[in-house]
């Protein structure tokens, strides 16, 4: 079992930066792959970004390249999601969350945070 806790969030302008931590308990948090989700208002939830367990390689939705970075610290059991350049359609409760498996992933996740609240402001 992983117990995630995610902290960060707030309100922010259009342009602006955040940058989101979940720290990890638990289960071995360094023998598993991380991963961030979105869930915006009234849609799904979706993916955003993910990181292997030695943080070695990283994956990114389309909409958020070139703008998010996911990094992890193995050593502090924390996972960081650096959000540039933000836009009002990055509004959103972000989800950090941890899989069984060390291998990079999707969708492949098991532990879930409680989630931490975006808006970005036009």
């Amino acid at each position: 079992q992983v117990q995630l806790v995610e902290s960060g969030g707030g309100l922010v302008q259009a342009g602006g930066s955040l940058r989101l931590s979940c720290r990890g308990s638990g289960r071995t948090f360094s023998g598993s792959a991380m991963g961030w989700f979105r869930q915006p208002p009234g849609k799904e939830r979706e993916f955003v970004a993910g990181i292997n367990r030695n943080g070695g390689s990283t994956i990114y939705a389309d909409s958020v390249k070139g703008r998010f970075t996911i990094s992890r610290d193995n050593a502090k059991n924390t996972v960081d999601l650096q959000m540039n350049s933000l836009k009002p359609e990055d509004t959103a409760v972000y989800y950090c969350a941890a899989s069984r498996s060390g291998l990079l992933t999707t969708n492949a996740y098991a532990y879930w945070g409680q989630g931490t609240q975006v808006t970005v402001s036009p």
